[in-house]
């Protein structure tokens, strides 16, 4: 069998919801309010489900790996957004270098670890 897919969407966990919502809103995401407790957020032809739902085992183990183009570009870019001021949670770290790339980390206010990275 072959799939014809058109997408893959994650769905996450917010312990906050309005407040990763507008974190998320601020980072550059395009919010779809689905329902009352759940938005679609998308860059261009992806995204994911943020929901208004909280469980700390399921949203403290939970990655999104988003890959980019200029992974330098974009670190300066998020880091001139000021985040770790603005939401108390959120971290931003360094580039690490592996054999595979190149990536960074940043943590939403729930805790949901995001990998921004650059496939050599």
């Amino acid at each position: 069998m072959e799939y014809n897919v058109t997408s893959i969407r994650a769905f996450i966990g917010a312990k906050d919801y309005e407040l990763s919502r507008n974190f998320y809103l601020d980072l550059g995401f395009e919010e779809r309010i689905t329902g009352p407790k759940m938005s679609y957020f998308r860059l261009g032809n992806f995204g994911f489900y943020l929901q208004d739902a909280y469980v700390k085992d399921w949203v403290n183990n939970s990655m999104l790996f988003l890959e980019v183009k200029d992974l330098e570009s974009h670190l300066l870019r998020i880091k001139s957004l000021e985040l770790e001021n603005t939401y108390k949670r959120v971290r931003i770290s360094h580039i690490h270098y592996n054999d595979w790339g190149k990536e960074f980390f940043l943590y939403d206010p729930s805790g949901i670890l995001w990998h921004i990275g650059e496939f050599k």
